[in-house]
Parts: structure tokens; sequence; C-alpha cells
């Protein structure tokens, strides 16, 4: 496979993103990782940091490139010349979402993109960017669930929004 595509909103990246980043870059020529900026949604991160972020946490994956987008998946994959699309799934209600998902995109995408499901290491199963920013937020303890990059980023980002006065 040529180009690969994997998206989320990766706020924040996660090390069970980021296994599947590492894994997935080893069936490709070139990953590219997808920054979808959901207008619905108030991040924790903006889009720059959230790209930024991820940049860092894989330059050591030389087939890895960070690109950002909002609107359909289809449209990026259809503009940007993409083969596959890389889905993770830690638990079988992620396979009854994920499913219509990439049913939905095979109608859209304008030739043969295949979507290919990696099974989340079971280290990581459990781990979601939301779950990571709750326990964050109630100042648990979430090292070894993000890089260490993105706890330092996370941590600088609390004391910039409240002004370095701890909650």
């Amino acid at each position: 496979m040529k180009r690969v595509l994997y998206t989320g909103s990766f706020d924040p990246i996660t090390n069970g993103h980021l296994d599947l980043i590492n894994r997935a870059s080893k069936l490709c020529d070139e990953l590219v990782v997808g920054v979808i900026e959901n207008k619905s949604k108030i991040p924790f991160f903006t889009i720059e940091e959230r790209t930024g972020m991820i940049e860092k946490a894989t330059k050591h994956l030389k087939n890895v490139k960070v690109d950002s987008f909002c609107g359909l998946l289809a449209d990026y994959v259809n503009a940007h010349n993409i083969s596959a699309v890389v889905r993770g799934l830690r638990a079988t209600m992620d396979f009854e979402y994920e499913i219509q998902m990439a049913q939905m995109n095979a109608r859209l995408f304008k030739k043969d993109v295949e979507t290919i499901f990696l099974m989340t290491s079971p280290d990581y199963s459990f781990i979601s960017s939301s779950m990571i920013k709750e326990v964050f937020s109630l100042k648990g303890n979430i090292k070894g669930l993000v890089p260490d990059v993105i706890l330092e980023c996370m941590e600088s980002k609390l004391a910039e929004k409240t002004g370095g006065i701890e909650k």
C-alpha cells in the first residue's frame, strides 16, 4: 500500500493511538495521520496544537506525515490519493460504529479504498482521549497512558488556562 490514512480528533493523542500509528506505519510507504477538526466539539487543544504534538510524538517514524482537515473523510481520501484507511478497534461497540462508517465511506470513495481495522493492544484498550482529559482534569495520574511529551503539553495548557493556579 502506498498511502494510508489514520484519522481521529487526537485531543489528546494517547499511547493507544501511538501504538496504532507505529503498527500501521509498517504496513505502508506513507502513513498520514489526519487530525479531524470537529466544529461541534470544544477541544482542549487547538487543531494546530494537536498537529504539532503528534509530529513530536511520531518524529521517530520517518514515513509518518501529519495533516489536518474538517469535513468528510471521503473528501480528504478522494483528494489525497489515499489507498487505505486504518481504524482502531477497542471493543465490540467500536466495531458496530466503525463498520457503519466504513460502509458509508465505501459508497463515497471515488476509487477502491480499503478500510483496515487494527485491534488495539490490550494494554491500551480502555483508553480514550475523553477519558484521559477527564482523569487529567480531576488530577488523576495519566503517566504511561499518553506520551511524556503530550503530558508536558497538557500540563502547560492547564497552567495557561488557569493562569498557573492549581484548581
